[in-house]
């Protein structure tokens, strides 16, 4: 955060809101000319601040309604069988977030299902076959109150 000014603060902040907005709006909302913008905005990706953009698609217009949250505890721990449960799960189209927690779970898995058979499927013939997982923990979503990737700097 050291090496970003004031502008390059806030160009984060708008591409947060919008990555669709153009070089010349961003341009006009902090009051520089496009050029300068377009290579500070440059400069922000190849820094790493800017890991991609993305749209945000709805999922229940698609037919994936049901959200999971799914908790996952390892047969045993240890480097390799961490690295092979990634793998495994880097493959499952289902998972959209995989994160490595603490507590009483290993992974919590983020799922997008249709319904829940669709679920049970995945559970039963994606989930089974990965064979570092010990047991599995699953926590339906009823209702999606805040989904947002944008971070509050």
């Amino acid at each position: 955060m050291n090496e970003l000014d004031e502008i390059d603060i806030k160009l984060l902040k708008l591409l947060g809101e919008d990555s669709n907005v153009t070089t010349k709006e961003l341009a006009g909302r902090v009051n520089l000319s496009p050029s300068p913008v377009f290579e500070r905005v440059k400069r922000l990706e190849a820094g790493g601040y800017i890991k991609k953009y993305i749209a945000l698609i709805d999922a229940e217009k698609l037919d994936y309604g049901l959200i999971v949250f799914c908790n996952i505890r390892l047969k045993q721990h240890d480097k390799s069988i961490g690295h092979e449960f990634v793998t495994d799960i880097m493959r499952l189209n289902e998972v959209v977030e995989c994160y490595n927690i603490s507590g009483d779970y290993d992974f919590l898995l983020k799922v997008y299902a249709r319904n829940m058979k669709h679920y049970q499927d995945f559970v039963f013939n994606k989930l089974g076959s990965v064979k570092s997982i010990g047991s599995t923990h699953s926590t339906f979503v009823m209702c999606e109150n805040k989904n947002s990737y944008n971070i509050n700097i």
